[in-house]
């Protein structure tokens, strides 16, 4: 399979600490948050921010931008573009595979993304076959979630999982990350939950989280 294009940032090679696979969300690109690792404290970590295939968006007037998968409407009845989620689980898991080539282990892979981004973070974690060091859902929401109990993997059962949200968004409506959140507990699973007061954005307070959170995952090996 032909590997996405990315933007990385951090060591070439085996990255000493690991490394993040963090999508970015609707109609931007592997490039919207590269000025954030700075402030991750993370020099001894691998950053990928691969930019999504291009598509048509059913609610942005059927135009052709980045786009993990197709949105056809917003609210009213769950109408999700299953072939497009699956076709980018595919090239996420591909980019997770040449990690491992890499010399990075999948327990030492953090997969992460922002809206759509964070959509696709979430379920290629739940079910990917090997143990992963955390699943970082940023402004988001589950997609496909009537498949996760029959596809998810044992092996990232326990996996941990940050979920933080926006009070004021209003693109993904805070109820929207709540709810991805409880479902998951109500599961079982380890979720850690932040709303910050803010909208469909990042702020300084989230990064510090994300950046403490980062380093519980992937501590830095003497």
């Amino acid at each position: 399979m032909e590997l996405l294009p990315c933007v990385e940032i951090g060591p070439e090679g085996a990255a000493v600490d690991g490394a993040v696979i963090w999508m970015h969300g609707l109609g931007a690109s592997g490039h919207d948050f590269e000025d954030v690792v700075p402030l991750l404290r993370r020099p001894r970590t691998r950053f990928v921010f691969p930019h999504a295939p291009r598509r048509a968006v059913t609610i942005n007037m059927g135009l052709i931008m980045p786009a993990w998968y197709d949105i056809r409407s917003l609210g009213g009845p769950r109408d999700e573009d299953e072939r497009g989620i699956r076709d980018s689980q595919r090239l996420i898991e591909a980019l997770v595979a040449r990690e491992i080539e890499r010399g990075v282990p999948a327990a030492r892979l953090v997969l992460a993304g922002f809206s759509q981004g964070g959509a696709m973070a979430l379920h290629v974690g739940l079910r990917y076959p090997e143990k992963l060091a955390g699943i970082m859902v940023l402004s988001a929401y589950e997609v496909l979630p009537e498949t996760r109990e029959a596809e998810a993997s044992p092996a990232n059962r326990d996996t941990p999982a940050l979920v933080c949200h926006g009070t004021y968004d209003p693109m993904v409506p805070l109820r929207g990350g709540q709810a991805t959140c409880e479902a998951l507990e109500a599961d079982g699973r380890a979720v850690e939950w932040h709303e910050f007061p803010m909208e469909h954005q990042l702020c300084l307070e989230e990064i510090e989280v994300v950046a403490r959170w980062l380093g519980e995952r992937l501590p830095t090996e003497a």
